[in-house]
């Protein structure tokens, strides 16, 4: 089955990988924030890549992890019940190079990498002070979510569309069903209460 034109599901249990992309201020965290739920509670576990463009600081001064890093170290894995953190030296780190991390995830959703040529799903408000979405006529834009005029040959949804933009992603990349093991137990309700 060929998707938009140009990407082919396989049956293999690597995760896809799809990207919410926008401009800055176009509300991808905010989406994602509502979106990933929703995911959740349909038993999927969700993996998420985030591109900070001006780095990070996880650690903090005085902790054996951060005393590690500044004795020299190039990597630190913490491992505590239930979490890990992976803190490693690299020049620049491309999608692939990190994908390995997440994959026992049923889904990789990207924030930023925006020249990555993976599936996007573009956000576009227009109220966040832009004139024009950035993917419009790009082969790898698959959905587009907006509350302007911009209309773009792909699915298009609003932008509290949280629900059916998770119908979309679930059935053009889900490549697998959530195994009973994922699903959300009974009275946990990972789902916002304003959607």
């Amino acid at each position: 089955m060929m998707l938009s034109g140009i990407y082919k599901m396989e049956s293999h249990t690597e995760p896809q990988i799809i990207s919410i992309a926008g401009l800055s201020g176009s509300g991808k965290t905010t989406f994602l924030e509502k979106l990933i739920p929703v995911l959740r509670a349909k038993g999927y576990r969700i993996g998420v890549l985030k591109h900070a463009h001006c780095g990070f600081e996880m650690d903090r001064e005085g902790k054996d992890s951060w005393r590690h890093k500044n004795a020299g170290a190039s990597a630190t894995l913490v491992i505590s019940p239930g979490v890990i953190a992976l803190l490693k030296d690299m020049d620049y780190a491309s999608i692939e190079d990190v994908k390995q991390y997440l994959s026992d995830m049923d889904i990789i959703i990207v924030e930023g990498f925006k020249h990555a040529e993976v599936p996007k799903i573009e956000i576009f408000r227009k109220g966040a002070g832009h004139n024009e979405p950035l993917f419009m006529d790009s082969p790898h834009l698959v959905g587009f979510i907006t509350d302007s005029h911009h209309r773009p040959d792909v699915p298009l949804f609003g932008l509290d569309d949280v629900v059916m933009v998770s119908d979309f992603i679930e059935k053009k990349f889900m490549t697998k069903n959530p195994s009973s093991e994922n699903l959300v137990p009974s009275g946990e309700n990972l789902v916002p209460q304003e959607l």
